[in-house]
């Protein structure tokens, strides 16, 4: 799937404050060594060098549009690279792990967690944000038009995603504070409904756009892109009406923390 950096970055402020409200919540002092998997343009990911002023900060993204606008932050403590979340292994030991609003994209990421937890020095923090939008204005959007004679046949796989028993494999808080509490981590988990008011026309589609519509025009020939995001489009708009002042979505994200404890947790 190609990304997009620009059409990601048209709501920058606000896909950038989900990302801030996390990593000012990781209580990890002086960390030397920090990993952002899913960094996207890393914009934010530069911000974790005035987070954590003695950290070298790696960002790492499966997208080779993303990490080429990336670079053009890289610094003597900021470095990026392509490569697949499922794939990542550290070459040592890792203080702060941070993936913001990409886990949602690897549907076995559960499966990653603990691994990642061993990969932490002592004390060290896995911090992680997911969206927990599963039966969200947009995804019953999404379905509806998905499902419509015109694009059924192609869209089936790609709509069974946003249904409400799939989720790209993203848990609820209580499992992941399960699966990471049980395994004697310190987990500090809360969710969050932000209600951003985005201006211009159409400014749900243009949101979406650059993320959860992408998988759907993936499955489509170019030619039928236009007519699919215009019927997306109008759905959204009954979804999600304009206002005099701007339309507000409702986005409701899913924080995780959890801190590696060597000596701890079940014997």
């Amino acid at each position: 799937m190609a990304w997009d950096p620009a059409q990601y970055l048209m709501f920058e402020s606000e896909r950038a404050r989900p990302f801030h409200d996390l990593v000012h919540r990781v209580d990890v002092d002086a960390p030397k060594r920090v990993v952002d998997l899913g960094c996207g343009p890393g914009n934010v990911t530069a911000t974790l060098l005035d987070r954590w002023p003695a950290a070298t900060v790696q960002g790492i993204d499966s997208s080779p549009e993303m990490i080429a606008k990336a670079a053009q932050l890289a610094g003597p403590r900021l470095s990026f690279a392509v490569g697949g979340i499922e794939a990542w292994q550290p070459d040592g030991p890792v203080d702060v792990i941070v993936s913001n609003a990409a886990l949602q994209w690897v549907p076995t990421h559960a499966q990653l967690l603990l691994r990642w937890m061993s990969a932490l020095s002592e004390g060290g923090a896995l911090a992680f944000q997911v969206p927990s939008n599963v039966d969200s204005g947009a995804a019953r959007a999404f379905r509806a038009v998905a499902a419509r004679p015109r694009w059924a046949d192609r869209l089936a796989p790609v709509a069974a995603a946003w249904g409400p028993s799939q989720s790209g494999g993203v848990l609820s808080g209580e499992d992941y504070v399960d699966l990471l509490g049980g395994a004697g981590h310190r987990v500090d988990a809360w969710l969050t409904t932000y209600f951003h008011v985005l201006p211009g026309e159409d400014p749900v589609l243009e949101w979406f756009s650059g993320t959860g519509l992408r998988p759907f025009l993936d499955a489509l020939a170019p030619a039928d892109h236009g007519e699919f995001r215009a019927e997306v489009a109008a759905q959204l708009r009954e979804a999600y009406p304009p206002r005099d002042y701007g339309t507000v979505l409702p986005f409701r994200r899913l924080f995780v923390i959890a801190y590696r404890d060597v000596g701890g947790g079940p014997a």
